[in-house]
């Protein structure tokens, strides 16, 4: 990896306050996806895959209907609309394309007549092809684990909502790097997106490892309510602002269980929903997260204290080089939520499950 992101040290020690959440501690790995170039030989979001020229694109074969919710854009369009928002100024006249844009444009323009001669894409629409969304190497992210020989995961989803969940489909492919060959240069791309964020923009990554604790949801009545008791925070030594006493535990929920952002492995975010077991369609076995798909690397000022050192200096601003620098990836799931996708404990080759929270 070619930059380095760090998560700054937990406000306080959460395992010195309260020992029961000790054994409770799980590994992830913060993606940190950042605005770049990755090559098919990156780990990236959005980034180009290393996919073999000879294997058929994965297609989602669902209907799709078409709703006229103004918003009809290709991937390529809305690519260029992030890069023209990014040179919008207030203050200065609005941005023009460069010649690489303009042609790109002119491209995208040929591409979209040479589809809609036959007029407007209706449900029969389909097969559509999957956008990429995430490639992750074993030698960056060791929590991947993967089957057999596999040291790649690839991520792909549809760009349409799917119901009854009103979310993009996922497919999961683990391979070996070294057994791709020639590599294929021009994926084929969908028509339209449902909506902007369904479209990721390449993104290169600064993967880090730290520790995770469960989601307060996923706590023990009885640790919930010692998490709730600020005389066991005051008597510990905890430096806590005392504007939290009236709900300490929201502090630990905020502040030192789940980190927000793109990440591997971890606890999984409730919030959406009480919190479920998953498990495995083919063998039952108990499903656990893999991936964290987020709509934000941060949110707001209560995570601040997430946000990596390296980016603090232009963290609190609403922009930063043209984009929210909470936002690098583009990606909006839900209702600026995450989608968690999960897979078997047993065996990461069985069909893998996602869930919006």
């Amino acid at each position: 990896m070619s930059f380095v992101r760090t998560t700054p040290p937990r406000p306080i020690e959460v395992t010195a306050v309260f020992p029961e959440l000790a054994a409770l501690a799980r590994p992830a790995i913060r993606l940190h996806p950042r605005p770049g170039s990755p090559s098919v030989r990156d780990s990236s979001v959005g980034g180009p895959l290393l996919w073999p020229a000879g294997e058929p694109w994965p297609h989602c074969h669902d209907a799709h209907l078409h709703v006229d919710s103004g918003f009809r854009k290709s991937p390529t369009e809305v690519r260029l609309d992030r890069r023209l928002s990014s040179r919008w100024r207030p203050e200065g006249p609005a941005p023009t394309l460069l010649p690489e844009e303009a042609a790109l444009r002119e491209r995208n323009a040929a591409w979209l007549a040479e589809r809609s001669e036959a007029g407007p894409p209706g449900p029969a629409d389909c097969p559509v092809p999957m956008l990429p969304v995430a490639q992750l190497f074993l030698r960056d992210v060791p929590l991947l684990r993967p089957p057999g020989q596999a040291d790649l995961l690839q991520v792909l989803w549809c760009p349409y909502e799917h119901e009854p969940e009103h979310k993009p489909s996922t497919a999961l492919f683990w391979r070996s790097a070294a057994e791709v060959g020639d590599v294929l240069t021009a994926p084929p791309e969908p028509y339209e997106a449902d909506h902007p964020g369904y479209v990721p923009e390449p993104c290169v990554l600064a993967p880090e490892a730290i520790t995770e604790y469960p989601n307060s949801l996923e706590l023990s009545p009885e640790l919930q309510l010692l998490l709730d008791d600020w005389s066991r925070w005051q008597a510990a030594g905890a430096d806590v602002d005392s504007s939290w006493a009236g709900y300490p535990g929201e502090f630990y929920a905020v502040h030192l269980g789940n980190a927000p952002g793109w990440k591997v492995g971890g606890w999984s975010p409730w919030g959406r929903t009480d919190p479920a077991p998953l498990y495995c369609a083919v063998c039952e076995a108990r499903m656990a997260p893999l991936l964290t798909i987020a709509s934000s690397e941060w949110d707001g000022d209560e995570s601040r204290t997430w946000v990596p050192q390296e980016d603090q200096a232009h963290a609190s601003r609403s922009h930063y080089a043209g984009q929210d620098p909470s936002q690098p990836t583009g990606v909006e799931v839900g209702s600026t939520d995450n989608m968690q996708i999960y897979v078997c404990t047993a065996s990461p080759e069985h069909p893998h499950t996602d869930l919006i929270q």
